[in-house]
């Protein structure tokens, strides 16, 4: 049985994405987070699995579809939050979050013959995936989160005990303003590259941006493709 998880924050201004504030403001940064998560969440939902699971900080919107049983983040830090989302899990189980939009189902159908882990490297020197065939929350607590040495520190903690460990390709994650433009055109049909280029209106940089996100169209499970199979 394979368990796919996303652990995500809910898309409130204020809460996430506070490193794009300036230049977008807080609605804005919670809507370019919101339609970050729904392009992972479609991905996640198109990729074979026994069973996908939202492991959410906060409540649950119209942006989540069908098919995701949602379960609530633990207190304490990143690394004890991860840890406990594996803990939940009895069988081979691959974790994502909400930042690499540009994700596909290709990229999320792993196979764990032969091999013990897969990881998957960010560019800012974290890592952007974790797929464990037992999961042990110990692998994960007292990792240094969110620091240019994270995946490092976390890859070595797999091979130091003794996993065979398999690489994914190395993504960017949605931090920054440039960070987000170049992700977006990586994935220009996605709901992020089009929410991006809303709220950036004229302006690339600073300036005035786009429309309101409040008065955007929502992203709802109504309004987007059915996920192939």
């Amino acid at each position: 049985m394979t368990a796919l998880l996303v652990i995500a924050k809910e898309p409130r201004p204020g809460r996430v994405k506070t490193r794009l504030t300036p230049p977008f403001t807080p609605r804005e940064a919670a809507s370019l987070a919101e339609a970050s998560l729904a392009d992972t969440l479609d991905a996640v939902a198109a990729t074979p699995a026994d069973r996908r699971v939202l492991v959410l900080d906060g409540e649950p919107g119209p942006w989540l579809p069908h098919g995701f049983d949602v379960v609530p983040q633990c207190a304490g830090g990143l690394d004890e939050r991860l840890a406990h989302a594996f803990a939940r899990c009895a069988g081979p189980a691959l974790l994502i979050g909400m930042d690499t939009p540009q994700v596909t189902p290709e990229l999320l159908t792993v196979d764990f013959t032969g091999c013990d882990a897969w990881f998957g490297p960010a560019e800012d020197g974290g890592f952007w995936a974790l797929g464990l065939v037992r999961p042990d929350p110990a692998l994960l607590r007292g990792v240094p989160m969110s620091t240019s040495a994270t995946g490092a520190v976390q890859r070595d903690r797999l091979v130091a005990a003794g996993l065979r460990v398999r690489d994914l390709p190395r993504l960017r994650d949605v931090d920054t303003e440039a960070d987000a433009h170049a992700v977006a055109a990586l994935a220009p049909k996605g709901r992020f590259a089009t929410r991006l280029a809303r709220c950036a209106g004229r302006g690339w940089g600073g300036g005035q941006y786009g429309p309101d996100p409040d008065s955007l169209p929502d992203i709802t499970p109504a309004s987007r493709p059915a996920a192939s199979r």
